[in-house]
C-alpha cells in the first residue's frame, strides 16, 4: 500500500505508510480514486479553522470519489465494486434534527470526514456505509470527486426553489458559483445572471447556461426572483441582496469573516426578502446531486485544472492559495 497524507499540526505534514482499516459492522472500505482540495483544507493545514472543527493529527480530504472494495456486516454486498461518493457529516441519526433529515444540524456535536475523522487523501477510506451515494455504472470518477461541493450548492438550489421562467442570479464565479449556474439552469429560468469579480469567467458561465454576465462594479439590476450567493464575503451578500425584487429569495452559502458588516436587517424586513443559508449538504441534497449528475445536467470536468499525486500535497495546497485565475479545482490522485 502506498502513503497517506497526515497533517500533524498546523503547517506540518508528512506522508505515512497507509494500512487500510477493515470495515466493521455497517461500514464500507472504499478505494479512493481522487480527492479534491477546498479552501477549508487549506485552513486545516494553516491552522485557522475554528476550534472544534478540526482534530490533529489528521488525514484530510472531504471531497472524494472511489470504488467500494469491501463491506462490513449488515451492509449490502451489492455495493462492492460500485463507484461512490460520500457525505462528510458523521451525524448521530437519533436527535430530532437527524430524524427530520437535517443531518448537518445534528445536535450531538460536530464530526466530519477529513476534519475530525480520517479523510480521503489516502489510498483507502473506511466510513459508515449509510453515508455513501452510489453512482451510475461507468460514471466518470474524476468528475465525481467534485460532487461534494456540488451537493452544498444542491442544498442551496433546493432551498431557493426556483421555478421555470423565474429570473435567477448567482453571485460568485468559483467552483461553487459555476455549480449554482448549472443547478439553476436545470430549472429552466427566464434569465440567468452571473455576477463576479473577474471578467475571465464569463465564457465558462455562459457555457454553463448564463444568459448575462457582469462584474460587481457594473450597473446591476434589482428585480430578480432568486439569488444564490457563493463568494463567501459580506460584500457578496450585500450585492446578492441588492439584486432581488421585493419579496425575492436569497440563499447564502459562503462563510464571511466573523464580524464583517453584512446585510441590513431593515432592508430585509422592508423588502420582505426570504433569506436561507446553507452549511454542508444533507442527504436529500446529495441524492439530488447524484441524480442531476447522472442525467448529464452537471458537468464538473471543465472546473478541474490540476491533478497531482498525493506526494505533491504541499504544492497542491500552495496552488489552491495562489490566487492565480488559471487555478481551478485541484485534485489529488492516490
Amino acid at each position: 500500500m502506498s502513503d497517506a497524507v497526515v497533517i500533524e499540526a498546523p503547517g506540518e505534514h508528512r506522508l505515512v505508510p497507509h494500512e487500510p482499516r477493515e470495515p466493521g459492522p455497517g461500514e464500507a472500505l472504499v478505494t479512493v480514486h481522487a480527492a479534491g482540495i477546498c479552501g477549508s483544507d487549506r485552513e486545516v493545514y494553516q491552522g485557522n479553522r475554528p476550534e472544534g472543527y478540526v482534530r490533529y493529527p489528521l488525514t484530510p480530504g472531504h471531497e472524494w470519489s472511489g470504488t467500494v472494495k469491501r463491506v462490513g456486516a449488515g451492509v449490502p454486498a451489492s455495493l462492492v465494486g460500485r463507484g461512490v461518493v460520500g457525505e462528510g457529516f458523521r451525524n448521530c441519526q437519533v436527535c430530532d434534527r437527524c430524524h427530520a433529515g437535517d443531518t448537518t444540524l445534528c445536535t450531538a456535536g460536530y464530526e466530519e470526514t477529513g476534519f475530525t475523522q480520517p479523510g480521503a487523501m489516502a489510498p483507502t477510506l473506511t466510513l459508515p456505509a449509510r453515508l455513501l451515494h452510489v453512482l451510475p455504472d461507468g460514471a466518470d470518477l474524476t468528475a465525481a470527486a467534485l460532487l461534494e461541493p456540488a451537493a452544498c450548492i444542491a442544498a442551496a438550489a433546493l432551498k431557493a426553489n426556483a421555478r421555470p421562467g423565474e429570473r435567477v442570479a448567482v453571485v460568485g464565479t468559483g467552483t461553487l458559483g459555476m455549480f449554482a449556474v448549472q443547478f439553476l439552469r436545470a430549472a429552466s429560468p427566464g434569465e440567468l445572471l452571473v455576477v463576479g469579480t473577474r471578467g475571465d469567467r464569463e465564457a465558462l458561465s455562459r457555457q454553463y447556461g448564463a444568459t448575462d454576465f457582469r462584474t460587481k462594479d457594473q450597473l446591476l439590476p434589482d428585480d430578480f426572483d432568486v439569488v444564490i450567493e457563493t463568494a463567501g464575503s459580506a460584500d457578496a451578500a450585500r450585492t446578492a441582496a441588492g439584486l432581488l425584487r421585493r419579496g425575492g429569495r436569497l440563499v447564502l452559502t459562503g462563510l464571511p469573516a466573523p464580524g464583517a458588516a453584512g446585510l441590513d436587517p431593515t432592508d430585509l424586513v422592508v423588502r420582505q426578502l426570504g433569506v436561507h443559508t446553507v452549511f454542508g449538504a444533507p442527504p436529500d441534497a446529495w441524492a439530488h446531486t447524484v441524480r442531476v449528475f447522472a442525467a448529464g445536467l452537471l458537468d464538473p470536468t471543465p472546473l478541474v485544472t490540476h491533478e497531482l499525486p498525493l506526494a505533491q500535497f504541499q504544492q497542491a495546497i500552495e496552488l489552491v492559495g495562489s490566487g492565480d485565475p488559471k487555478v481551478g479545482k485541484v485534485l489529488l490522485r492516490p
